[in-house]
């Protein structure tokens, strides 16, 4: 077995930065829903134009060059509303940016790999962790013409990354490119263009506190009222004061309302956005504000009612509960969700999962919860698993980034903390350590639940590996050390054994060598379990590995040292 990688020390995720809740703007009229078109359509056009400046300017963007831009939208917008456009065009180069590095990093690795194995001779077989060569001189044709495919688009992202070009789509690529597959997607040229449209529109402030209700562009007051400052060239369509147009619908937030209506009565900074939902022909109102991260609390203090050890999956999450000891308790629980469908339904499985999984947590009266922190933006390439087509689609539909960030979310709100362990090894040590123990008649223990002991274990501090069971009489000091995970506040977990009458060598008799009392003499492989931190090796559980300074008599007992 190869050398193992060092294991990342657990720690508790921040909770979250920021709060959106949305609502249904219902039963507007057609003069409503006219006005909030034609507003989403001016600064929709807006914002292109300015995404395209500051695509343009690249990485000569400064501050002067930003005052510009908003100088130039102000006159056919607002000020505001031309701070609103430019921040979001800023938000958009970024995102783009990151995404451009993380594309080419990508790329260099499914550079390395192909080139690595176009270097190895025809069918030599790979080792632990390194490929080895193709299995056909056909395969290896293939490959080595998708080399020269990726070295040119590695070639290309690197030229527009030194000179800070991104490329963006306002309205998605993916809807871009169903213009010229109509029939594929199932749409009409007329529904294209509703939905491409629609995707483009503009409609959304941020809050300024101080003001009133917090936004002075899009404002809601406390009993629900929608007023939004039309831009300039819609100022004639004004049905209020400093041309300002209020909807005919009320809103209420259902879910945190009561935060929502005390920020506003405090004026305090609020971001609204009004988009339009096209497959549902309804109108949304998103509100958004930043709220004071939670302090971290120790991961000590989290731990002390135990943990629920959590596992994730392509279609469930197996979750275990360990009390304070590193022991698991009670019966192993699943949470299963659906990944198909829209990212909305995923959305929404996840979320549903979740939840169960936090009552539950409750009603155990555990304070932590501990999943992996994984993270699969290098682990999915065709080029590190081949042919592995379903698992690559298996491990890319996994929400591993939004189930932590969610779970964050929702666990800061029930007072329960959630610890990220590092994956390693994880699901291979829990099935070699826990999966046959645990299995019983009546019930059998699957990777993925032995896989959450182990997480919940690591999460505690815990080895992963048990305690082994005691060598036979005839092999050991008689009944040899305790098995069973003791804490460490436990009385007599440091204590000696007891005597045992009787002879147990052929020199000395018991408890009365020169290291009768010292455990981590008597302990074969170097240190007693008690005193010692396991760490994993190739080997399976079972008798310890004996010392260089013991040997084994004729009658199988174990001499002492000279």
């Amino acid at each position: 077995m190869g050398e193992l990688r060092s294991i990342a020390l657990p720690f508790v995720a921040s909770g979250p930065s920021g709060v959106a809740i949305r609502t249904r703007l219902k039963h507007l009229p057609p003069g409503d829903e006219k006005v909030l078109r034609l507003v989403g359509a001016h600064l929709g056009a807006l914002a292109s134009k300015d995404l395209k400046a500051r695509c343009r300017d690249g990485l000569d963007h400064s501050g002067q060059t930003w005052a510009v831009r908003k100088r130039e939208l102000t006159p056919v917008s607002s000020s505001r509303w031309a701070g609103s456009v430019t921040k979001a065009s800023h938000d958009q180069w970024a995102l783009a940016r990151r995404g451009q590095g993380a594309y080419l990093q990508n790329l260099e690795a499914g550079v390395r790999t192909l080139t690595h194995r176009l270097s190895l001779p025809v069918g030599q077989k790979g080792a632990k962790g390194v490929p080895g060569g193709y299995r056909s001189r056909r395969e290896w044709h293939a490959k080595s013409r998708r080399l020269r495919m990726l070295e040119d688009r590695l070639t290309a992202v690197r030229a527009d990354r030194e000179a800070g070009t991104v490329h963006v789509v306002r309205g998605g690529k993916r809807l871009a490119r169903a213009r010229h597959h109509l029939e594929a997607a199932q749409l009409t040229e007329c529904e294209w263009r509703g939905l491409w449209e629609a995707e483009r529109w503009f409609c959304q402030a941020d809050g300024e506190s101080g003001k009133r209700y917090g936004n002075e562009t899009i404002r809601v007051s406390p009993d629900g009222e929608v007023s939004i400052k039309l831009p300039a060239p819609l100022s004639h369509l004004a049905n209020a004061p400093h041309g300002r147009y209020i909807l005919t619908c009320r809103i209420s937030f259902a879910h945190r309302g009561q935060e929502w209506a005390d920020r506003i009565e405090a004026n305090r900074a609020i971001a609204y956005r009004i988009h339009y939902n096209t497959g549902r022909n309804r109108w949304y109102l998103t509100a958004a504000w930043q709220i004071p991260p939670t302090p971290t609390v120790l991961i000590e203090a989290a731990l002390a009612h135990g943990v629920i050890g959590v596992d994730m999956n392509a279609d469930h999450l197996a979750a275990w509960r360990l009390d304070a000891h590193g022991n698991p308790t009670g019966a192993p629980r699943r949470f299963f969700y659906d990944l198909s469908g829209t990212a909305e339904h995923r959305d929404a499985q996840v979320r549903h999962a979740l939840t169960r999984l936090l009552r539950w947590a409750r009603t155990c009266g555990v304070r932590a919860i501990a999943i992996e922190d994984l993270d699969f933006t290098a682990e999915k390439t065709r080029e590190k698993h081949g042919r592995k087509k379903r698992f690559r689609q298996l491990i890319s539909g996994m929400p591993t980034g939004k189930l932590r960030a969610r779970l964050s979310s929702m666990a800061d709100q029930t007072g329960i903390a959630v610890i990220a362990v590092d994956p390693a090894y994880t699901s291979r040590w829990g099935a070699q350590h826990w999966q046959k123990p645990l299995t019983t008649k009546t019930h059998k223990t699957t990777r993925h639940d032995a896989a959450a002991v182990a997480i919940g274990r690591r999460a505690q501090g815990h080895p992963i590996r048990r305690r082994t069971t005691p060598p036979p009489h005839d092999q050991s000091d008689r009944a040899g050390h305790r098995t069973a995970q003791a804490g460490p506040g436990a009385l007599g977990r440091e204590g000696t054994r007891p005597r045992i009458p009787g002879p147990r060598t052929r020199s000395v008799p018991p408890g009365r060598g020169a290291n009768a009392g010292n455990q981590n003499v008597q302990h074969r492989p170097g240190r007693s379990a008690e005193h010692e931190t396991w760490q994993q090796g190739s080997r399976l559980q079972g008798v310890p590995e004996r010392g260089p300074d013991y040997s084994v008599s004729r009658n199988g007992l174990g001499d002492m040292p000279e």
